[in-house]
């Protein structure tokens, strides 16, 4: 009874995501039975193109819309901007950099060929974040707003210029780190899948149980140690998983921006603002989100296929002034 109290105070309701998950399943489904090339209904289980190659893409898709939703929404509730994102505060860029220095060099460990990319981008995202909020704070100690932004615009062009520097220089590397940056899941097989999937379980579900503790930070970083919340170590803790997240992410897919901003806000207008309801639901929420950028970019250009992170970019670049125009007004 206190149980089902507590559910109903929380405003908890099953049916909603009972409804995310049929929405996603049905636009999986989608995903997976249209592209460039078409397939009769009677043959989908059977053909090659669905098995080798739509069905690994469209699972990865899913895996990192959901992944840099979670890191979204937990980095705008980490530093209430509703703002911040991987890709606003410069940490994919970071990331990136770190995947372009790992396939520049040849860095890899010999049991498994992509660990060496997926090390460098976590480490570097890791880095750049705690870069980028340090000097924001040297700068601006109240953590405004227009500091972060500004500060991760200026840190994602030094990055790009450090990897414009590495690609001048890559030589026959160079064609496939270009559309690496771009963002593109054309290339993902199961080992990705499975990678992106237990990366999501272990520090997804990390950033999830600290809900309660991401709500308390809307009220202040000090009320928020009152009532029990050890803030350094959550501050740790949600840098820590939102790095290794993004860095796994990018590792995979390349840089795809946008989504971690988007995705949070259209769920928040359905959810509201708790993150006990929004963490769950930004990440059924980021999974559709991209799979339909994924499906845009293989079909809209039909057979030429668009990079991924170009149509994250469109739509979010749009629907980015009018987040900002409405967190300015507020």
């Amino acid at each position: 009874m206190r149980g089902n109290k507590q559910k109903a105070r929380e405003g908890f309701n099953p049916a909603v995501y009972l409804l995310f998950a049929a929405v996603t399943f049905a636009v999986f489904i989608l995903c997976v039975a249209v592209g460039s090339v078409n397939i009769p209904i009677s043959e989908l289980l059977m053909s090659t193109i669905i098995t080798g190659v739509r069905l690994p893409r469209v699972i990865s898709c899913a895996l990192v819309g959901a992944s840099l939703a979670v890191c979204g929404c937990a980095m705008q509730g980490l530093l209430k901007n509703p703002l911040a994102d991987a890709s606003t505060l410069g940490v994919s860029a970071g990331a990136g950099l770190g995947a372009v220095t790992a396939i520049a060099f040849g860095i890899t460990l010999p049991a498994l060929p992509f660990a060496g990319t997926t090390i460098m981008a976590s480490l570097f995202a890791f880095i750049s974040l705690l870069a980028i909020l340090t000097l924001a704070y040297t700068i601006d100690r109240t953590l405004a707003t227009n500091t972060i932004i500004l500060i991760g615009v200026i840190f994602s062009m030094f990055v790009s210029a450090l990897m414009s520097i590495l690609i001048t220089f890559a030589g026959e590397k160079a064609n496939h780190m270009i559309f690496w940056t771009m963002g593109s899941l054309s290339g993902s097989g199961y080992n990705n899948a499975l990678l992106l999937a237990v990366t999501l379980v272990i520090f997804g579900g990390l950033l999830v149980a600290l809900s309660r503790e991401l709500n308390a930070f809307a009220i202040g970083e000090e009320n928020a140690r009152h009532i029990g919340v050890n803030v350094k170590r959550v501050k740790l803790l949600v840098l820590i998983a939102t790095s290794v997240l993004i860095g796994v992410c990018v590792s995979i897919g390349g840089t795809i921006a946008f989504v971690g901003l988007v995705t949070p806000h259209m769920v928040r207008m359905i959810t509201g603002p708790n993150h006990k309801r929004l963490m769950p639901a930004s990440v059924f929420g980021g999974a559709v989100f991209l799979m339909l950028c994924d499906l845009v970019s293989r079909t809209a250009f039909s057979p030429r296929e668009l990079p991924i992170g170009v149509v994250t970019s469109l739509v979010g670049a749009v629907l980015f002034v009018r987040i900002f125009y409405a967190a300015r007004r507020g």
